[in-house]
């Protein structure tokens, strides 16, 4: 397996690789910005690029790292504050506007041991299921550039879907973590509201929760471990599980039964 294709194994088994000193948090990052150079022109899915606060963060990190995903590069979609990088939301109007802070969802996964390369495109505000905001021009899917990765975190999903990051951080109203990775062939999720903290901004949200778009379900599960959780100030908040989401996950189903209909919710659709 070439060095490139560490990018599309799971977050899980790369941190387990930095744990052992099989690979190197930095050799990770570079990796992944070295794909992001050669590939992002064509694909559009970065706002911004941090290099070098990849590789001095990734530097910091050695072998027998105990943190769940110590090395692991990702990035950050464009709607949540990365201390020191641009927060743009997708408008022209907030082009230019740099985070003094991270939000709750980047200091979490920074200590959960995650690498961040950069930010990733959106449509404006995240309004749309595609993501084609003017400012940034139109994001492409990786199987097929002249499709969407769908939106409203499609460069999230494109920049997994590509190999340039083996996951990316998004976020879900009506769709727009599970749109994309329907359309990009990975693992979206919406959590329960109140399972993940929308600080410092809110105290609560009913419509938008932040997650994750990954190649596995383990990956997700685990991630959702390091993200769930009460933060100072939440007006609502779901109860942590009574065991891990991972463990929930790596648990065998046992017996199932799967309905599926062939109608449309609305009778004149087209199916």
């Amino acid at each position: 397996m070439g060095d490139s294709d560490l990018m599309f194994r799971s977050a899980s088994e790369l941190a387990g690789m930095v744990r052992r000193g099989e690979v190197s948090a930095r050799e990770l990052a570079q990796i992944s910005l070295e794909r992001i150079e050669e590939l992002n022109p064509a694909i559009n899915a970065f706002v911004q690029v941090d290099e070098e606060g990849a590789l001095a963060t990734a530097a910091k990190i050695g072998a027998g790292d105990e943190r769940p995903f110590a090395g692991v590069p990702i990035a950050i979609k464009n709607n949540r504050p990365v201390k020191g990088l641009r927060l743009t939301y997708g408008c022209e109007l907030m082009s230019e506007y740099v985070a003094p802070y991270d939000h709750n969802i980047t200091r979490r996964l920074r200590d959960a041991g995650f690498v961040i390369v950069g930010t990733t495109t959106l449509p404006e505000y995240g309004i749309l299921p595609v993501s084609e905001a003017r400012m940034f021009g139109p994001t492409r899917n990786p199987w097929d550039l002249e499709r969407t990765p769908g939106g409203s975190s499609g460069g999230a999903a494109a920049a997994v879907a590509a190999g340039l990051v083996p996951v990316a951080h998004g976020n879900d109203g009506g769709g727009s973590l599970r749109i994309p990775a329907a359309c990009c062939g990975l693992v979206g999720l919406k959590p329960s509201r109140g399972r993940i903290s929308p600080a410092p901004e809110l105290g609560d949200s009913s419509l938008g929760i932040d997650g994750v778009l990954t190649r596995t379900v383990a990956d997700t599960a685990a991630i959702l471990d390091v993200l769930e959780g009460y933060e100072l100030g939440d007006a609502t908040w779901a109860p942590s599980p009574s065991e891990p989401f991972a463990a929930a996950a790596a648990a065998a189903p046992g017996r199932l039964r799967i309905a599926a209909t062939t109608l449309p919710p609305v009778p004149d659709a087209i199916v």
